[in-house]
């Protein structure tokens, strides 16, 4: 069975990369059409653009990461394959035209700019059920737990719903394929966090201060605050589609506040990097 790594660009994945040679190492690039978002190097856009086989402006993420995969790379002495799908400018449009941003009860965002890219390269290259790593760490069981749950469930390999063709009166055909089997070598290996931080002190590859979409809703408002100090055109971008996506769909607030109201939010003290860790993240589901 061939084996895959599916990459994040966070340290985690990127040890299990380190750590356990794959047939495929996978990363798929989430971006953004806003040229305020602009990645700043030319002659690397342009070096993305040869990767993924299609338009490079920015990145909702930090543009570390770019850095991050390139470095990887280089320090893996394998090939890593980029995938990308829509923009999210693209996937935020909805078929009846209005705009709607992820939230808690419709996180699409995952699957359309994260799974199906890397299940379209799977079907287009592979075609046979891979082994594929995850990143949970040792004090991550339970997830792994509720995966594997789902994954029996499945008949054994996870399955991602796709177009197969059309039915005679032109509605789409969908169909549910398998197509891979989770596996988790740090949990088996008992490493946690620690572990993964020493062995990327001293290694010549650079890591943003936080991965997944600098507007994720997941993350707290106080680090999304956070976020509009470091990242504040990338956060204008999220701001400006919430408040097309209000107006889409009646004022409906879909999180519990707002990226504008964020933005103006007068902090009582001064937070520092420090005073953020993985649980005010969230995790894209990856």
């Amino acid at each position: 069975m061939k084996t895959v790594n599916s990459l994040s660009g966070g340290k985690t994945s990127s040890y299990i990369a380190a750590n356990y040679p794959a047939d495929y190492d996978i990363f798929s690039l989430v971006r953004i059409e806003d040229k305020n978002c602009l990645f700043p190097d030319a002659k690397i856009r342009k070096e993305v653009e040869d990767r993924i086989q299609a338009p490079f402006i920015g990145t909702a993420e930090d543009d570390m990461i770019i850095y991050t995969m390139l470095d990887l790379e280089q320090y893996i002495g394998r090939p890593i394959t980029w995938v990308t799908g829509k923009t999210f400018d693209q996937v935020v449009a909805r078929k009846d035209g209005r705009v709607q941003l992820p939230n808690a009860m419709r996180r699409f965002c995952t699957v359309e700019m994260k799974i199906q890219p890397m299940f379209e390269f799977w079907r287009d290259n592979i075609g046979e059920i891979v082994e594929t790593r995850i990143g949970f760490r040792a004090n991550e069981t339970r997830r792994a737990a509720s995966m594997m749950e789902r994954t029996a469930a499945d008949g054994g390999a996870m399955k991602f719903k796709t177009i197969v063709g059309k039915h005679e009166n032109g509605n789409n055909k969908w169909k549910s394929i398998p197509y891979q089997i989770p596996r988790f070598p740090l949990i088996e290996a008992n490493i946690y966090r620690d572990k993964i931080e020493v062995y990327w002190s001293d290694k010549p590859v650079r890591f943003a201060w936080m991965n997944n979409c600098v507007g994720c809703f997941h993350k707290t408002p106080a680090l999304i605050k956070k976020m509009w100090d470091k990242h504040p055109n990338k956060l204008e971008w999220f701001n400006d589609t919430e408040k097309i996506a209000m107006k889409s769909y009646k004022n409906n607030q879909w999180n519990d506040v707002t990226y504008e109201q964020i933005k103006n939010w007068k902090s009582q003290y001064e937070l520092f990097d420090t005073d953020f860790n993985e649980c005010d993240t969230g995790y894209c589901g990856l």
